[in-house]
């Protein structure tokens, strides 16, 4: 089992048991920590890391890793048996081994939105084009996956943060979907019409990706709560929050 832990800057990452931080964007960085991995080592995307965001470390672990358990975890995100702000208390590798033993994915608690679905939730907070090249690339090339994207686009929760853990074959099969899609919407995105937060584009429409695949696969799946290491400002997210819906055009934060 390894738990990749994706950083683009230092950060005081505990690096014990089967938990490894690795360097997103290695590739385009002064220098790499002594006890970081590198995503620009054999197969990588490592130079798109500024739209693919945590993306590049998943990419390397698909064509690098060999082990036969997967995760992904950030530097200030982790999952756990009980909401915390303590490192101590991350899920261990002996508590992820009884977990997958009875399902095949780990992922975060869902988060609800409650007062809008997933689809104006990511058409207030972003640039909208390149959704709706996404829409029209699973409708077109992955339609077995299409009524399953079109139930998350109704649902006000969604697995967010692209952090999981899997068996490797489960894996495997996401990562194949995730990065066919992505490759493919690439393909037909100006980035050059994109700024600020927006250029992270990839990174935030491939949280809409996880469900849309769960569910069409069927795998079966476990919730676990997430370890913030950063306290949330609440009152500062629930202000961009109705920001970006009430006031598309305001300037706002997402991800934060």
């Amino acid at each position: 089992m390894t738990v990749y832990v994706a950083t683009h800057k230092v950060y005081d990452i505990p690096s014990d048991g089967c938990y490894q931080p690795i360097m997103v964007g290695s590739a385009i960085r002064e220098s790499i920590p002594a006890n970081y991995l590198r995503d620009d080592s054999g197969e990588n995307i490592s130079k798109k890391n500024p739209n693919f965001n945590e993306l590049t470390a998943i990419y390397w672990a698909w064509k690098n890793s060999q082990s036969d358990i997967v995760g992904l975890m950030h530097y200030r995100r982790y999952l756990g048996l009980k909401k915390s702000h303590l490192p101590a208390d991350r899920l261990t590798k002996a508590q992820m081994e009884a977990l997958l033993r009875k399902y095949d994915v780990i992922l975060p608690k869902a988060r609800n939105y409650f007062i809008e679905n997933q689809r104006n939730h990511y058409l207030h907070a972003h640039a909208n084009e390149p959704y709706f090249i996404m829409e029209k690339v699973i409708r077109d090339d992955y339609p077995d996956f299409y009524p399953a994207f079109q139930e998350m686009e109704k649902s006000t929760k969604a697995h967010l943060f692209n952090m999981f853990v899997m068996k490797r074959a489960v894996f495997d099969d996401y990562a194949t979907f995730l990065f066919g899609v992505l490759e493919k919407v690439e393909q037909q995105v100006d980035l050059s019409t994109l700024e600020g937060q927006d250029l992270r584009v990839f990174g935030f429409l491939s949280e809409r990706l996880m469900d849309t695949w769960l569910h069409t696969r069927g795998y079966s799946y476990v919730e676990e709560p997430v370890i913030s290491l950063d306290k949330t400002n609440w009152l500062d997210k629930g202000t961009q929050f109705l920001k970006r819906k009430f006031f598309p055009n305001a300037k706002k934060k997402v991800h934060f």
